[in-house]
């Protein structure tokens, strides 16, 4: 076997980087948006492990959703990728245009097994260029087929030297070949079929028997005519050997599916739920299908399945011609390849193993798999091809008639096979081009219709999206799915009437439960989502509570495995008040899935509402393990920190604060509570800082300019906190606090008296009860020397609160003075010069940011459903009126230090009003 040469690599990895150039400009489409963008497998925060205990998709492999593909050394080259380049496509499709390189070179290797040089360099060219192979490559999630190709071919050529110089059996590169078949099928399935080929290779190649030979050898040993030959017997023992290899991969398969087959509906692979003989039928009519589009790949299209190719139904169908045709020219190619021992018989059988062997797992003749046809199913199948062309072009190359032309013949298949390949690319750029490119080939396909949607749903072109959900189900009105699309389009649109029939011509169309069957095996998980989208619709409406939380125990009912239903309700319970039960299904969800964060969270919430701060705390810590940039648990975490009065947790409520304002920067919460820690710390300068950073980032931020006003109050800084207060009350006119806090600057610091009789006279027209307004208007009237006017003025505001012993010594006083003055014949009224009193001093306390109390929601995989859309709630503003009701050790303080200055003041009134 020729080794390849330095001018061979170059020109054979140049015409990959010709070909797959621009697939560097692609995005994640069509499964790679489940495979990578919500895989979290890929991240670094989950355990390595999880990679071999879930399915390519991050589902575990327990799960009865689980699709059951189990390829964890592919996953952890999307988790390298993610290393270096989080989600960046362009790192993920120049690792998958690497790996076709080295496919092509490794292919032309084992080409030379079987082809001279030129031919070999040929049939390399074209496994390099054809189009059949886009999906495969410019599809991030085809990575698997590259993988899988690698090790297959690398197990292959290592077994083509087990056998030594002297005819004795080698067995480093047997143990080496098994190796790499785990390594394969560890990458995709597939990857086991080389055993077979290996098998091929010892028989009809390596051994050189022919189909006759065997038999008549055969037939002799049976007779007793001859003992078994020991070429027989060394094949006999590579056999027993590889057989033995693949039963053990076979063995530990099963084990890792759990014994399972996946579910699939009838719209992923309709013949696989048809009757006999329409099954038969259809399936054997695909296999001349998929061999079309390796001779024709002009028409090529990313979905294959519902209704794209018709049920052949019957045995008087004409495509049933096609089948025997196909079938006819396969036995004469099979014919020729074991029935002859020379080199092009060779040649024949074992690009025939090449091409039926590792299709056999996708062929559906011996278990239905999801999918009717899909192309980068024939990645390795097309090596066989090509070695058949190349195979037939050496033939027509030796007749002198047919050189020429077969030399421009395949310069001109290649040619167009690499422009069609480079345009074939450009479909693959976004979800909306990929399938736009899929309905221009079929029209029939309920699906391509659904994912259009789903792309211009992705861009909020709802209108659009709407029409061609809408034509899905036209199209397929029996598709689930295409109305859960219709639902949820006019709900988006805010169409809740519309949504709601679309929802229920969906959940009509759901099997009814059977007695004592699995419900699970009969309908995709997925459409389940029914119940949880009609339910979160319903439930806006308060007077249908109890019908939205009987479509979630219904779901439940179905599938106690549903984690989504048991989320989903303990919102709506929470909702009803009902922390008790929403506790336990949060319990529930947490036995099926311990590993999400978001559920610890979610229960942390109900702790909140059962006024269980302690627990609360312990369940966010347990989700920020799990995730530690869950931002919503790192926000309100902190909050709880910062609320417990506890000096101890505030460094770590300050740290989490700050990873969160690292994560969103642009949320003027974080910097907001950044502050108010400050504050608590006294440290003022610092407190400033973060307010004045969350009143930029947010304008008319009302917790953080009131707060501010507050910290130059009570740091000397009085007329520094005018301007902030001003701006406050342009936002919020109504704003009590930051009124009270401005006339009292005003009365006390500016002496403008009229300005701040204005602020308390607002807040008397906005609260006639309100008693701190009502007072300090009171004292206003003081200072303007009318005693009559203060006098009634604080009898109406005793009567609002007749327990304030202040107000009544105030009044005591003032009626004291009234006397005095009318005893001496003055006028009621201050003396000229007479020390002004101060505002009474019952300051507002600080303004609090809130927990979130909005549940997170969990997402399943696959196309997103409206349950998984309502996962991604942003964080709720903080409500700045609301006082949180748990006051810390220091806010205590902080009131009665107010108080005593209140008291102070009092007095300092008294003193004025007693003096002569």
């Amino acid at each position: 076997m020729a080794e390849m040469t330095w001018k061979e690599i170059v020109l054979v990895v140049g015409v990959v980087v010709a070909c797959y150039w621009n697939s560097l400009f692609c995005g994640f489409v069509f499964d790679d948006v489940s495979a990578i963008l919500d895989n979290k497998d890929l991240r670094p925060s989950t355990p390595l492990m999880n990679l071999f205990r879930n399915d390519f998709w991050g589902t575990p492999m327990t799960e009865e959703r689980s699709h059951k593909s189990y390829r964890p050394l592919t996953v952890l080259t999307f988790r390298i990728n993610y290393v270096f380049s989080e989600l960046s496509a362009k790192s993920y499709h120049l690792l998958n245009l690497v790996l076709h390189a080295v496919v092509c070179l490794i292919f032309l290797q084992v080409c030379r097994l079987f082809l001279d040089q030129k031919s070999s360099l040929v049939a390399a060219l074209l496994f390099a260029v054809h189009p059949i192979h886009t999906e495969a490559v410019t599809g991030v999630v085809g990575r698997a087929e590259l993988l899988s190709s690698i090790f297959l071919l690398a197990a292959f050529l290592s077994y083509t030297k087990s056998k030594g110089l002297d005819n004795s059996i080698v067995w480093t590169p047997i143990a080496l070949s098994v190796i790499l078949v785990a390594c394969a099928t560890l990458c995709k399935e597939q990857g086991i079929t080389v055993i077979g080929i290996c098998c091929v290779y010892e028989v009809f190649v390596v051994q050189g028997f022919t189909l006759p030979h065997l038999w008549d050898t055969v037939l002799r040993i049976l007779r007793g005519k001859d003992g078994l030959p020991y070429s027989l017997l060394q094949t006999l023992l590579k056999l027993i050997v590889l057989m033995f290899s693949t039963l053990l991969l076979v063995i530990v398969r099963v084990q890792v599916i759990q014994s399972q087959l996946p579910v699939f509906t009838r719209f992923d692979n309709p013949a696989a739920v048809s009757q006999t003989p329409a099954r038969q039928l259809t399936f054997n009519y695909l296999l001349p299908v998929n061999a079309w589009l390796l001779l024709n790949p002009s028409e090529l299209c990313c979905d294959w399945t519902m209704g794209t190719i018709p049920l052949v139904e019957s045995l008087l169908d004409m495509r049933n011609l096609v089948t025997i045709a196909f079938y006819s020219v396969l036995g004469l190619m099979v014919h020729h390849g074991v029935r002859y021992s020379v080199d092009s018989s060779k040649t024949v059988i074992m690009a025939l193993s090449l091409i039926v062997l590792p299709f056999i797992p996708a062929s559906n003749l011996f278990f239905p798999v999801g999918f009717v046809i899909a192309e980068r199913v024939l990645y390795v199948p097309s090596m066989g091809f090509c070695i058949l062309v190349a195979h037939g072009w050496r033939k027509t190359t030796k007749s002198r008639n047919l050189k020429k032309l077969s030399w421009i013949g395949m310069a001109i298949l290649l040619a167009t096979h690499a422009v069609k390949t480079v345009n074939r690319n450009w479909d693959w750029e976004s979800e909306y081009t990929l399938f736009m490119s899929a309905l221009k080939v079929n029209k029939n396909n309920a699906k391509l219709w659904n994912n259009v949607g789903h792309a211009l749903e992705n861009q909020n072109n709802y209108e659009r999206a709407l029409k061609y959900f809408l034509q899905a189900t036209r199209v397929q009105p029996d598709d689930i799915g295409a109305h859960m699309n219709v639902g949820r389009t006019y709900k988006n649109l805010n169409q809740t009437k519309e949504a709601e029939d679309a929802y229920m011509i969906a959940k009509s169309l759901m099997p009814q439960i059977i007695p004592g069957k699995k419900y699970a095996t009969r309908v995709a998980p997925n459409h389940l989502n029914v119940y949880i989208n009609l339910a979160n619709l319903i439930r806006a409406n308060e007077s249908r509570l109890e019908e939205a939380d009987q479509l979630y125990r219904q779901a439940i009912s179905m599938r106690p495995d549903f984690k989504q239903a048991y989320i989903s309700r303990g919102e709506l319970l929470l909702k009803m008040k009902k922390p008790l039960e929403a506790r336990d299904a949060y319990l529930r969800a947490l036995e099926l899935d311990r590993t999400n964060a978001d559920l610890w969270y979610n229960l942390a919430i109900v702790n909140i509402e059962m006024k269980e701060p302690s627990e609360a705390l312990k369940n966010f810590n347990q989700a920020l393990e799990l995730n530690t940039k869950h931002k919503l648990a790192l926000f309100n975490s902190a909050l709880l920190m910062q609320e417990s009065g506890d000096a101890r947790l505030r460094p770590e409520a300050k740290q989490r604060f700050l990873i969160y304002v690292e994560q969103d920067p642009d949320d003027a919460n974080g910097y907001f509570n950044l502050g108010m820690l400050a504050m608590d710390d006294n440290k003022n300068e610092e407190a400033e800082r973060w307010m004045k950073k969350a009143i930029k980032m947010q304008l008319g931020f009302r917790s953080a300019l009131f707060n501010l006003a507050l910290l130059y109050s009570q740091t000397g800084r009085e007329l520094d906190a005018l301007p902030v207060l001003n701006e406050l009350l342009v936002h919020y006119p109504e704003h009590v606090k930051g009124l009270i806090l401005k006339g009292d600057i005003l009365m006390n610091h500016k002496k403008d008296t009229k300005g701040a009789k204005e602020c308390f006279e607002r807040i008397l027209q906005m609260d006639p009860n309100n008693v701190q307004g009502k007072h300090n208007l009171c004292v206003v009237y003081f200072e303007e020397r009318d005693l009559l006017k203060a006098e009634r003025c604080l009898v109406e505001t005793l009567a609002l609160a007749p327990h304030e012993e202040y107000i009544h010594r105030h009044l005591s006083i003032v009626r004291g003075k009234i006397a005095a003055l009318s005893a001496g014949g003055q006028q009621v009224s201050l003396a000229d010069g007479a020390p002004s009193p101060a505002v009474e001093g019952k300051k507002a306390p600080l303004e609090k940011g809130k927990i979130n109390k909005n549940a997170q929601k969990t997402s399943p995989a696959k196309k997103p459903s409206e349950s998984e859309e309502q996962s991604k709630k942003l964080l709720e503003e903080s409500q700045p009126d609301k006082r949180t009701k748990t006051k810390s050790t220091k806010e205590m303080k902080e009131i009665e230090k107010k108080r005593a200055a209140a008291l102070k003041r009092l007095e300092e009134i008294e003193r004025i009003l007693s003096g002569d």
